[in-house]
């Protein structure tokens, strides 16, 4: 139990003896009862709301509330002071014991510090990344991989069970697109010069795969009419694309649950038991489209398609499910999609980039009316990231067909250097990787700044060592007012967990951890002016060893948000 969870079963004994007194009645909603330190920490330490909420319903003065209230709370061993603000504002300042409790519990709870039972009981489905299969991974994937992979960590440390899913779009033209590609490359490979076309995709990345069609079916192919060969070679390219794709992912510590087929979601018939269940309840209905805005193009000629009714649940119009052809739109594929997703899940999350946004109101929709509006279902748009060398933009490579890879970014930089910085901004606002910056030692680069952090405490244990004061029992009473500061900043990370949960928000904990970094060098470097106020004091064992217990406590929070994050801890920095 963290120091804010204690503090709300304080509150909640509180409100107890205040409705056994008669002060309030009984049953009263206490939902939106919160302990939280306040805005202005001048005030305290701890603030609740609970008088402004309950005053009313309880058909009370909210001061009048607040003063019996904190009568109650002042009866707390850990509360040294409560004040009572304004209309009913309720503040309170704790015991410095507190805090190095609150220290002490860190240390008890080690990697399970912050770890929060709010997502128990319920499952969510998280589908990330799911590029077309038609090429390596490149950096504009990168950013949403990070981004979802770091959201399902959070999640599962906020007690949610979570399914990690890549929705593989392997029924649209772009793998016809890939077949035909690999086709060239199967001729190339038999020895026939060939040149890619605009339209076909010309990485050197289908040159193997060539290659080995070629070994396998010799000249078979090579003249065969396209219906012969394009169904194989198809399947062929999707299944290398995947094996390729999966590598590089693993190359950023990503690992997939599930793969889902979208041609196997069409084969099995999941696109028309979404439309039935939809028509069962007069959600699909057989209409005609209005004409385009503005001037109406020669061809068009109004058609009779099946329509999703989506304005009755916010979208601009009612949206087609199938074409003339009766093959299903991209959103009728979709909507299947999530109906089939909803049956395992009771919450949904998509990762999509920023040029999908003019989807998401037909999806979300298509989503509340398959599942009644039951299942929750967060769409999170990820902007692009800028890649630039010391300022410049990067070039982007030819033999990878036009882009910068992922693979060829990890290998440079790191694993650890990537997804700390895909994190240090949130995820809707665009943002810049530049390879110089990113690997700088410097406070101004925030992935350097937290590892520097971690790898100093480590230090400063190998120090102590040297000096013969082994980390052991600490006597707590020996940190002050400043170090119990950083106790305080401490004690947050179960609170940003939970908010960063609920908000669908991983940045938070990189930005918590950076306040952490900072707060931690900050008290470090008073010790380069003040020899008393340093972490290692050879002559005074049992200041160093609460400093020492002080830093562990920092380092454990360090190591627990960089493991939400997917980055490693460092005890060494070269």
């Amino acid at each position: 139990m963290t120091l804010y969870t204690r503090f709300a079963t304080h509150l909640d004994a509180a409100l107890d003896t205040l409705t056994a007194n008669g002060v309030l009645p009984a049953g009263l909603d206490r939902r939106n009862v919160t302990v939280e330190p306040p805005r202005d920490t001048t005030h305290g330490d701890l603030a609740t709301n609970a008088a402004m909420v309950l005053a009313k319903p309880a058909g009370v003065k909210p001061r009048d509330l607040a003063v019996a209230l904190a009568a109650e709370l002042e009866k707390i061993a850990d509360v040294a002071r409560v004040d009572v603000a304004g209309p009913g504002f309720i503040n309170m300042m704790l015991t410095d014991d507190s805090w190095r409790s609150e220290l002490t519990g860190i240390h008890a709870a080690a990697d399970d510090y912050g770890r929060s039972t709010t997502g128990e009981g319920i499952t969510v489905n998280i589908e990330y990344v799911s590029a077309n299969p038609t090429g390596p991974m490149h950096m504009g994937h990168c950013r949403g991989a990070v981004v979802g992979d770091a959201l399902a960590s959070l999640l599962e440390f906020a007690g949610h069970k979570v399914i990690r899913e890549y929705y593989v779009n392997d029924a649209g033209g772009q793998v016809d697109v890939l077949g035909r590609s690999v086709h060239l490359r199967y001729r190339e490979a038999l020895g026939e010069s060939v040149t890619i076309p605009e339209g076909l995709y010309p990485g050197d990345y289908l040159v193997p795969i060539g290659q080995e069609l070629a070994a396998e079916f010799g000249d078979r192919y090579v003249a065969a009419p396209e219906e012969e060969w394009l169904a194989l070679f198809r399947t062929r390219a999707v299944a290398a694309m995947l094996v390729l794709i999966k590598a590089d992912l693993a190359l950023l510590g990503i690992h997939h649950d599930l793969f889902a087929s979208e041609a196997e979601l069409q084969a099995a018939g999941k696109p028309e038991a979404a439309e039935a269940e939809l028509r069962s309840r007069d959600l699909v209905y057989d209409g005609v489209l209005e004409a385009p805005k503005g001037e109406t193009p020669d061809d068009w000629e109004p058609v009779v398609l099946p329509l999703f009714r989506s304005t009755q649940f916010g979208d601009d119009q009612d949206r087609p499910i199938r074409k003339s052809t009766g093959q299903w739109t991209y959103f009728g594929a979709d909507l299947a999609y999530h109906y089939q997703k909803a049956q395992s899940a009771d919450q949904l999350i998509d990762i999509w980039g920023a040029d999908h946004a003019g989807t998401v109101k037909r999806i979300v929709a298509a989503v509340a009316a398959l599942t009644g509006g039951k299942t929750r279902f967060d769409v999170k748009l990820i902007q692009m990231v800028r890649l630039l060398r010391g300022g410049e933009p990067v070039k982007m490579s030819k033999r990878a067909g036009n882009f910068v890879t992922l693979a060829d970014v990890v290998r440079e930089v790191g694993r650890d250097v990537v997804r700390f910085t895909m994190l240090t901004r949130r995820a809707d606002a665009q943002m810049d990787f530049d390879f110089a910056r990113v690997v700088e030692a410097s406070k101004d680069n925030p992935v350097f700044y937290v590892q520097y952090a971690h790898a100093r405490i480590a230090s400063l244990h190998r120090r102590a060592d040297e000096a013969g004061i082994a980390a052991g029992t600490a006597d707590l009473s020996r940190l002050d007012a400043d170090e119990l500061a950083l106790v305080k900043l401490l004690a947050q990370f179960p609170r940003t967990v939970e908010t960063a949960a609920a908000t669908r928000e991983p940045h938070r904990i990189a930005f918590y951890l950076g306040d952490v970094a900072a707060a931690f060098h900050a008290l470090w470097n008073v010790g380069n002016d003040r020899p008393d106020r340093r972490f290692l004091i050879v002559d005074d064992a049992a200041a160093t060893r609460a400093r020492l217990y002080l830093a562990d406590g920092a380092a454990q929070i360090i190591r627990n948000g960089l493991a939400i994050m997917g980055v490693e801890a460092v005890t060494e920095m070269n």
